[in-house]
């Protein structure tokens, strides 16, 4: 064979993986809107509206996993990855919310390793839910989410691997920093509950 047929087959693969690789981005940029769209109408308390989302974004992640199937120099690259994260957290937040079980990586159809990477991502967004919920004035409810999220937080530290097979120490650092953070905003309302109970119980005494 001679090079220009050899630099033509090349141009023939390398011109269909980038037409593949321009619907991929496409397609992450939808699952990562979809997938925040469906974790902000949790937070509003628009549970059909966020299941309506969550399905949208389940079909989209199909796509792209069909689209890319035999081409896993694409699939596992890091927009795919972080797609799938953010699929996962609003998966796993949809679930927790809802009080139902949790989905496994298979039921998504996304890599294990991604996953893994999302729980990091749900710990995060049950602080939020955490501080609605203080604002709200519900501390038992805000308690009873914390200690959720060191369950997950304790889970989430028994994946100890290499970062070339899964990027998780990162993941666990902010898991582990969020947590400290929600334990101190628990604590002092905590305490200022503690205090207004006092301070009225004075009141009523007097």
């Amino acid at each position: 064979m001679g090079l220009k047929e050899i630099i033509t087959e090349i141009r023939e693969v390398l011109d269909e993986k980038d037409s593949l690789r321009e619907g991929a981005l496409r397609l992450t940029r939808e699952i990562i809107r979809l997938s925040g769209d469906t974790i902000k109408a949790l937070h509003r308390g628009e549970v059909e509206k966020a299941e309506g989302r969550l399905e949208l974004t389940r079909e989209k992640v199909g796509e792209l996993r069909d689209m890319l199937r035999g081409h896993p120099d694409i699939y596992h690259t890091g927009y795919v990855q972080s797609a799938h994260q953010e699929f996962v957290e609003a998966s796993l937040f949809f679930a927790y919310m809802r009080g139902g079980d949790f989905p496994s990586p298979r039921e998504l159809g996304v890599p294990h390793a991604d996953y893994a990477l999302g729980i990091g991502d749900f710990i995060g967004e049950l602080r939020r839910h955490f501080l609605l919920l203080l604002l709200e004035g519900d501390l038992e409810g805000a308690e009873e989410t914390y200690r959720f999220m060191e369950e997950v937080y304790e889970e989430l530290m028994m994946l100890e691997y290499p970062k070339g097979l899964v990027n998780i120490r990162q993941k666990q650092d902010q898991a582990r920093h969020i947590l400290e953070r929600t334990l101190e905003d628990l604590t002092r309302a905590k305490l200022g509950r503690s205090l207004e109970e006092k301070i009225e119980r004075g009141i009523l005494k007097n």
